[in-house]
């Protein structure tokens, strides 16, 4: 991890990329990736910023992280809610977009009211926003040097001073801040009374706070932990499918490939025939 930029500001970071569905048939343009400012670390995960220049179409794969996203292209700008299966998106010609993660907690805040009404779905973005000169200024920023950091960070400040405006984060957001968090951080728990009981709720509450926060069920969290770790283990190669199957908590290899085939279109096998071999080790 890169020093910071700024004194408190973003700084460029590398996160392991579980949602991104690459592959050798499906590469991904330069991605620049920020963490948030510190101030703002209970409503943004991270900032990304692609760059891109491609002499044909290139469409993008990712299963989505149980956040809801913040993009400003070159062509557009959307609120996009929590996408259950699969989401893509198209790239052409030259382009770029400023995208912002959200925390778990900070949809429902920007939004102001249940995320659940935006599943599978996104709205434009000036409709959120009490100055629709937003995001103007956000392209008046990177216009100059789309690759440039200094570009980056002038967009991501346009972005964050608007962001701020809704701290602080409430009680329950930043409960189900913790409850993602911890989630990730245990993969053999398999089962929702398994994850109410380790936030203190009864299955019930627990159901509320996902559906107005993530839009969808802790059932569905579950799951998408599991398939991040999976992509995260493909492109690792870690392991034999079986392995990988048993390490996630699935009973048999079956059950792995028909959710993964299920959700990505393409079985864990294809999936990992398509990655990029290991760089050699030999001198």
């Amino acid at each position: 991890m890169s020093s910071r930029t700024s004194a408190g500001g973003p700084r460029p970071v590398d996160p392991i990329d579980r949602a991104h569905l690459t592959g050798v048939s499906r590469p991904s343009p330069p991605i620049h990736r920020y963490a948030p400012s510190e101030r703002l670390a209970d409503l943004v995960d991270r900032h990304w910023i692609p760059v891109w220049s491609l002499p044909e179409p290139s469409t993008q794969s990712t299963l989505q992280h149980p956040v809801c996203l913040v993009v400003v292209s070159n062509t557009y700008a959307r609120f996009y809610g929590v996408a259950r299966g699969r989401s893509s998106v198209t790239l052409e010609g030259d382009g770029w977009a400023v995208g912002t993660m959200l925390s778990p907690a900070a949809g429902r805040l920007v939004l102001g009211r249940s995320v659940a009404e935006v599943t599978d779905t996104w709205i434009e973005l000036r409709g959120l926003l009490p100055d629709p000169g937003l995001v103007d200024e956000v392209r008046a920023a990177m216009a100059a040097d789309p690759h440039g950091p200094a570009a980056h960070l002038a967009a991501i400040g346009h972005v964050e001073g608007w962001l701020a405006t809704h701290l602080p984060v409430d009680a329950p957001g930043l409960l189900v801040n913790r409850l993602v968090a911890w989630l990730g951080e245990h993969p053999e728990v398999t089962r929702v009374d398994e994850l109410a009981r380790a936030v203190g709720l009864s299955e019930r509450s627990l159901q509320r706070l996902v559906e107005q926060r993530v839009g969808l069920s802790p059932k569905w969290l579950l799951q998408r932990r599991r398939l991040h770790g999976a992509v995260e283990a493909l492109k690792a190669g870690a392991g034999t499918l079986a392995e990988v199957a048993a390490d996630l908590g699935y009973a048999d290899q079956a059950h792995f490939t028909h959710d993964f085939r299920t959700v990505t279109g393409m079985t864990p096998g294809e999936y990992l025939r398509d990655q990029p071999a290991p760089p050699s080790t030999n001198g």
